[in-house]
């Protein structure tokens, strides 16, 4: 039990100064005392008063009790009725205290006990309801740090990615009910499988350790950020592609790799070393091979219809009793604007190594 639940009238309260001893919390004193979650207490003492008569420390700041569980005078209301009137719990207050969204204006420096003001309501209210949003306490922060129209475009920006969030899970419920089932789903259609015969190439790499829902962004920028580089490593020699070396999932995170062959092996070997650990850049030969591969369109890469493509190669190396030789990697052939590409256009091969 801490402080702040004798003064919620959970316990015993401490008698600030000498006396016959402190009231039992909620027990001691008057109703109206125990409703404001104050600790009258004590043998004659008033609560919140300094004295030698046994007085409880939890009625206010050295002040009486006034109506509404405050200290007269100082609009300043206990953990417990600021909790009431702000429909947050004590826990949840102290939690948004050790985080900075709503600290307390007042912290007793005997007791421990901790004050709020009846200004801080509105921001207590702003709080809850964010959270009923499943808003992080992070992205509150930030929310509260910019009032106003910044703050509503933000809350619209983490709304949407909800709601792409729900969508991906929605299509997600869809495959596993078709996979469940033993039936395929019309969702992802059938997949073409093809080899191709890639010749050794020399490229320029970075590696990051990533969940899912961090993935489709570093893909972005890491492509991005080497296909720059490469124009000092004598050009882009082929399509970029994202080596998977280790599952990425919500739960795994890889790591995976993304790469971009150039023309001048010295000179990437020279630009990597520049780099130093940054993004963990590498230069380095990438073997030839052959790929059993399936290529997807823009609405396919979004997961989790990748996944049945991958799993239609999967299959088809395995119908074929070949053997997968590497990990599995996407291939970004799509020379156009990413974002202007339609839904149906083709823009990525999902490819596994394989021998014989």
């Amino acid at each position: 039990m801490d402080a702040d639940d004798r003064n919620d009238g959970v316990g015993g309260g401490p008698a600030r100064a000498g006396g016959t001893g402190g009231g039992t919390g909620g027990n001691g004193g008057t109703p109206e005392a125990r409703s404001a979650g104050h600790d009258t207490g004590g043998t004659g003492g008033t609560s919140g008063t300094s004295g030698t008569s046994g007085t409880s420390d939890a009625g206010g700041i050295g002040l009486g009790t006034g109506p509404g569980g405050h200290p007269d005078n100082t609009g300043l209301l206990t953990i417990g009725a600021f909790a009431a009137r702000a429909r947050l719990s004590p826990k949840a207050l102290r939690l948004y205290a050790r985080t900075g969204l709503l600290a307390p204006v007042h912290v007793d420096e005997l007791s421990g006990y901790r004050y709020y003001h009846a200004d801080q309501v509105e921001r207590a209210r702003t709080v809850a309801l964010l959270r009923r949003l499943d808003m992080p306490l992070a992205g509150i922060a930030e929310v509260l740090r910019t009032p106003g129209e910044p703050a509503a475009r933000q809350l619209v920006t983490f709304w949407r990615e909800v709601e792409e969030r729900v969508a991906a899970q929605r299509t997600l419920v869809d495959y596993l009910r078709a996979r469940l089932s033993g039936r395929s789903s019309p969702l992802y259609g059938s997949f073409e499988v093809r080899t191709v015969d890639v010749p050794a190439q020399y490229v320029i790499a970075q590696s990051r350790h990533t969940l899912a829902h961090e993935l489709p962004a570093w893909i972005v920028g890491s492509l991005d950020r080497l296909v720059t580089g490469a124009a000092a490593c004598g050009g882009v020699a082929g399509a970029p592609f994202v080596v998977y070396h280790s599952e990425v999932t919500e739960e795994s995170d890889g790591p995976a790799e993304s790469c971009v062959p150039v023309r001048d092996a010295a000179a990437a070997r020279a630009w990597a070393l520049q780099q130093g650990r940054t993004w963990a850049t590498q230069a380095r030969e990438e073997p030839a091979h052959r790929l059993a591969y399936t290529r997807i369109v823009k609405a396919q890469v979004a997961y989790p219809q990748i996944i049945a493509a991958f799993e239609a190669v999967e299959e088809w190396i395995a119908g074929q009793r070949l053997k997968i030789a590497g990990p599995c990697r996407e291939i970004y052939f799509y020379q156009g604007d990413w974002a202007a590409a339609a839904p149906d256009d083709e823009v990525c091969d999902v490819a596994f190594p394989i021998s014989d």
